[in-house]
């Protein structure tokens, strides 16, 4: 992997996806301030590349860029570079984890909020371990409304009671998992 430590990345992803899933315009710019401030001990710098189908977070040497642009002259190992796709399924090697990770904070909404919350926290749980194999609060706005609109009334044979709180649910997941609410 690159030449940051990994709980340096691991951050730095949380910080991106939490930028990428900020409604508000400073609070965007918050994260992205402190991941600078995150990566800046290292000399590394971060861009999001987006391709056909899904965005990457590149974090790579200060060095390889000059105003802005990476300089190829510049780049001597690109293994030195860390590269997170944002979107599509996380690593299926941590799939138990994530899994874990997941149900964990389905059962705490659940325990905090009673079991129409929690049955719907599981389901989330399940939606975001099974289709992307990420833990729940990396969700983006639009996984989230894939679960809303096609996962949970297909998947999840919610009552009517269910259906009725699923988008409190959801917002209840991400405070239960220290994420901004959506």
């Amino acid at each position: 992997m690159a030449d940051l430590p990994d709980d340096t990345v691991e951050e730095a992803e949380r910080l991106t996806r939490l930028a990428r899933n900020a409604t508000d315009d400073d609070e965007r710019e918050a994260y992205l301030a402190e991941r600078e401030s995150l990566l800046d001990p290292h000399d590394f710098t971060a861009r999001v590349r987006s391709e056909d189908t899904r965005d990457v977070l590149v974090l790579h040497p200060g060095e390889w860029t000059e105003d802005g642009t990476i300089r190829v002259e510049r780049v001597d190992d690109t293994d030195r570079a860390a590269e997170i796709p944002l979107d599509g399924p996380g690593d299926p090697d941590d799939w138990d984890e994530v899994d874990e990770h997941n149900r964990a904070v389905a059962a705490a909404v659940g325990d905090a909020h009673g079991d129409v919350h929690g049955a719907n926290a599981a389901a989330f749980a399940d939606f975001m371990s099974n289709h992307y194999a990420r833990p729940v609060e990396s969700a983006t706005d639009a996984e989230v409304q894939e679960f809303l609109t096609e996962y949970f009334p297909r998947n999840a044979w919610p009552t009517d009671e269910q259906k009725a709180v699923v988008d409190e649910s959801v917002e209840l997941v991400f405070e239960s998992a220290g994420a901004t609410p959506r």
